[in-house]
């Protein structure tokens, strides 16, 4: 069969895609990159935050225009298969868990061996782990994908080896909390950085997202295995708030100092390191002064990254029915006011490297016939000659931007 596949959401769903496309190939279906050459179109779905899912139903609604097979992956069908079926009634359903069995949806046959995933450039997300320990009150996504279930050290080397063979450079370990890995199997993340970094070959790491409350009870083990030269200096720790109260509505299972205390002891060993953190703005009843202190952490510890999102009320989480929702016009005005002044902080951030000199791994063309890459620290390198994606190159940073430097071969 030909089939058409469109990926929407985390690094989670591009690690599934990766797996499904290693299904269909291993199965000798056709991938096609247009909707119409297809005879199956499957779309893996996100629904993260309501303006998401109103994006993965109009896709939706696109697929079921064109009267073809269709199968809706990823986390709507474990949370919200009626509101698929209203669009597209005789849409074939697979949730995260099921994701190995596509070929069996869309044919009857189940695939008989362990498939090797299949990427399509040199960046692979490599799942480590499904699903969460946690419960946080606004997220759904640990609805869609359950509690927490890691994979064995050898599964993830296993396809870490296999994405090097097929050629990929930059490897991004993913989960709903990497942080979390294999406290249900009787290891954790440091333990698995050891390991994956014994790897043979000239290759990166990113390490994903990973939350404070469970980072905090193996951070000497993460802390030690940054050291290796194969990981980026780079660590996602979302915050989501600078006020203790707002957080224990949350569910979080940390307090603001808790935070600062992990991103001090990475930047006490990592001073070059690059933070990124979220930050969710109008939870119900913060007040003025609450959103204050989160402004006031911003500044405090100012980090390279800050994804900021308005409060989404999500089907099904507890968050959805708390009373004291913000009016939509505040929440646009404190989510403007943090943008800007982390606009401001990035850019700072990003002068500071001017003048440094890192070796870059190219990993994509960017626009105007330049090309982009990732420094040591994670931080984005453009670069205007001509270089090869997957290669290294040393460059020295001679300008910079809110997003990126830009950088110049020596």
């Amino acid at each position: 069969m030909k089939v058409y596949l469109e990926t929407y959401g985390c690094t989670a769903n591009k690690s599934d895609e990766s797996l499904i496309l290693g299904i269909l190939k291993e199965e000798k279906h056709e991938i096609v990159k247009k909707i119409d050459d297809a005879d199956v179109l499957v779309l893996l779905t996100c629904t993260v935050i309501s303006t998401t899912e109103q994006r993965m139903l109009s896709r939706l609604k696109v697929f079921k225009k064109t009267n073809k097979k269709i199968v809706v992956a990823g986390c709507m069908p474990s949370v919200q298969s009626d509101l698929i079926k209203s669009v597209a009634p005789d849409a074939l359903l697979l949730t995260p868990q099921n994701t190995h069995r596509i070929n069996h949806l869309i044919t009857g046959k189940e695939t008989a061996q362990k498939t090797k995933k299949y990427f399509t450039d040199v960046i692979a997300p490599i799942s480590i782990a499904e699903g969460c320990l946690l419960s946080c009150s606004y997220c759904i996504t640990h609805l869609a994908r359950g509690k927490l279930k890691s994979s064995q050290i050898e599964t993830v080397v296993s396809d870490i080896n296999s994405a090097l063979n097929q050629g990929c450079k930059e490897i991004q370990l993913t989960a709903q909390d990497t942080a979390a890995y294999g406290f249900d199997i009787g290891t954790n993340l440091g333990e698995l950085l050891r390991e994956v970094t014994k790897i043979n070959g000239d290759f990166r790491m990113r390490v994903g997202m990973m939350n404070p409350s469970e980072a905090q009870k193996i951070l000497p083990t993460i802390l030690s295995a940054y050291n290796d030269r194969k990981i980026y200096k780079f660590v996602h720790l979302p915050v989501q708030s600078g006020d203790d109260d707002i957080l224990e509505k949350m569910n979080r299972k940390y307090t603001v100092d808790q935070f600062i205390d992990i991103l001090s002891r990475f930047r006490e060993k990592y001073p070059n390191i690059t933070v990124s953190t979220d930050v969710i703005i109008g939870f119900p009843t913060e007040t003025d002064e609450q959103f204050k202190k989160t402004v006031e952490l911003i500044k405090k510890v100012r980090p390279d990254i800050v994804n900021i999102t308005r409060f989404s009320a999500r089907p099904l989480t507890k968050a959805k029915t708390m009373k004291g929702r913000i009016s939509t016009d505040k929440v646009k005005e404190r989510s403007k006011f943090l943008t800007e002044l982390c606009r401001k902080i990035s850019n700072e951030k990003n002068r500071e490297n001017v003048g440094k000199i890192y070796d870059v791994l190219v990993t994509e063309k960017g626009k105007n016939k330049t090309f982009t890459g990732r420094a040591e620290n994670y931080k984005q390198v453009v670069i205007k000659e001509k270089v090869f994606i997957g290669d290294f190159v040393k460059v020295k940073i001679v300008d910079s931007a809110d997003t990126y430097l830009l950088g110049k071969l020596i």
